[in-house]
């Protein structure tokens, strides 16, 4: 039959003739391939329009493509819709996770030295946060949660900054996925009033977790612009030791290292706060 393929005969890939390529090339993996090459060397998320144009596919095959690798995790959407790559390519997300927490490690450990607090890096994670780096407050009592440890996102304030920069619909979805049970009594566990929240935090700059995950427990988290995968700076401590008083001004701080840590990665050795 014409569509035989001798595997044991099949020429190198690196140096097989036009012919040969043509032969045991498969299109459709060529063109998820050049999309998420088009991704990876892209330094901010792209919309649609740019992908499609960047790799000459017509924009509705673009869209499922798209659609299909951000169903398995390969892509993700920001709050504009615009595309990045996702967790699920280990291969590639690994390089830009490393380059991320070498980044964000200075600002984690001058913020818990000048707080005295812990400080957390998390990213998303499938329906999770992924905590990827932290700088634990070294106090006696004190919130932590080790690196590679997983929490929900509708109950802290990483899951809920890294929540508010995804758009509704993947919001949806990806709590569609998950129970919300109570772990606190102000734990929040309507998918509606999730919703709600967001909008809040996007309108103040910043996502509270205000006893919902530990009953003692009280963080502050923003969001940081400029990765490829949605993620976040957070504060957390004792809430006896943390006053609401507070929230906006470590937001604030929270806010500056954001900011710096992806314009100018070496800005903390040098920046006297």
């Amino acid at each position: 039959m014409s569509d035989e393929i001798d595997i044991t005969g099949a020429p190198d890939p690196a140096t097989a003739t036009p012919e040969q390529i043509r032969k045991y090339n498969n299109r459709s993996v060529e063109r998820v391939v050049s999309m998420l090459n088009v991704l990876q060397e892209s330094p901010e998320p792209m919309a649609l329009v740019e992908v499609h144009r960047s790799i000459g596919m017509a924009k509705a095959t673009a869209f499922r493509y798209l659609w299909t690798l951000e169903r398995h995790r390969y892509v993700e959407r920001d709050a504009h819709g615009r595309y990045r790559l996702g967790l699920g390519f280990v291969g590639m997300q690994s390089r830009d996770l490393d380059m991320l927490k070498e980044r964000a490690r200075p600002w984690l450990e001058k913020l818990r030295d000048e707080t005295g607090e812990t400080v957390n890096l998390g990213v998303l994670d499938g329906n999770t946060v992924r905590y990827v780096e932290v700088a634990e407050s070294l106090r006696q009592v004190r919130m932590v949660s080790a690196p590679g440890a997983r929490d929900p996102l509708y109950c802290t304030a990483l899951g809920k900054a890294i929540a508010a920069q995804l758009p509704e619909a993947r919001v949806r979805e990806l709590l569609h996925e998950v129970e919300m049970p109570r772990r606190t009594p102000s734990t929040i566990t309507s998918l509606d009033r999730f919703l709600e929240e967001l909008e809040l935090v996007r309108q103040r700059g910043r996502a509270v977790d205000d006893q919902e995950n530990e009953e003692d427990g009280r963080c502050v988290a923003v969001g940081i612009t400029g990765t490829r995968v949605p993620a976040a700076l957070s504060l957390s401590a004792p809430a006896s030791r943390f006053p609401v008083k507070d929230i906006p001004r470590i937001a604030r701080t929270l806010t500056y290292a954001a900011e710096r840590l992806m314009s100018d990665p070496r800005a903390a050795q040098r920046d006297e706060g």
